[in-house]
């Protein structure tokens, strides 16, 4: 409970205190300005930074979680190698978040990427595209990136899940005349329901939250197109000095988070009650 204390109630508590005053970095003291701060975050930086953490989330969980769906129906079945592609397949997912950053941050190089020089020598593309520094693709290319990494987390929970699938309920089904669609649709998705409510919303509780790909790969930019809550506060109290502000957005943006952490708690305790 100390530990507990120290390290989550005491900083919570504090941004949310810091949250009513003006108080800025660099120069000390502050004055009490009430609800100043929430005023002036929601006229100016909250909805443009919630439409790009929305964006960021939906789509950072629906591509992995496909992408990681596919893979684990295709591991469950009897695929030569899949003892060798199953920890092939991790290995995106043990690396650290800056390192797979670095790594993206190259192959979307607008002047030496691998990115670009596949595409030109296919001839899809006649110019070199700068992926990152261009609003209308940033978030597509933090998107993609994010996918990448994590993907098999996903793919892991959901083969684990298909693994406990009774064979006898998909023999029996077969036997029945139910081709392949029908025993996914009214057999493996219901057995499957529970998990993947878990790990969507887990998945979105994360990815609301999640800082260390966004940041190096375009630091919130080009014009703010991938600024995030995470972005926005981290912007705020540390290159523009205003504790205030950045105490207000993060207050806001916990609100939001609450809602996704109750929805999950809930959804935890229904599927241990059964």
């Amino acid at each position: 409970m100390v530990l507990f204390a120290a390290i989550v109630l005491y900083p919570l508590i504090g941004s949310l205190t810091t949250s009513l005053f003006q108080q800025s970095l660099v120069i000390p003291g502050r004055s009490f300005v009430g609800l100043d701060n929430f005023r002036h975050v929601l006229d100016d930086q909250f909805w443009p930074v919630l439409q790009n953490t929305l964006v960021f989330t939906v789509f950072s969980t629906a591509c992995p979680f496909i992408l990681g769906f596919a893979l684990a129906l295709a591991l469950n079945t009897r695929l030569p190698g899949r003892a060798v592609l199953r920890g092939a397949f991790l290995f995106p997912w043990v690396i650290p978040g800056v390192v797979v950053s670095f790594a993206w941050l190259w192959i979307f190089n607008a002047n030496y990427g691998l990115l670009n020089g596949v595409l030109v020598q296919l001839g899809l593309i006649d110019a070199p595209v700068s992926w990152l520094g261009d609003p209308t693709t940033a978030m597509l290319a933090v998107i993609v990136a994010k996918t990448w990494a994590s993907f098999p987390w996903i793919m892991v929970m959901l083969l684990a899940g298909l693994q406990t699938v009774p064979a006898t309920l998909h023999e029996a089904a077969a036997m029945d005349g139910a081709g392949t669609l029908r025993r996914f649709w009214h057999i493996t998705l219901p057995h499957l329901r529970g998990i993947i409510g878990i790990v969507v919303l887990l998945e979105v509780i994360w990815n609301f939250q999640h800082f260390d790909m966004i940041y190096v790969l375009t630091g919130g930019g080009p014009a703010g197109a991938t600024t995030t809550f995470a972005v926005a506060v981290y912007e705020t109290a540390f290159k523009g000095f205003d504790l205030g502000r950045a105490g207000a957005l993060g207050a806001l943006w916990l609100l939001l988070l609450l809602v996704l952490v109750v929805g999950y708690v809930r959804l935890a305790e229904r599927e241990e009650k059964r």
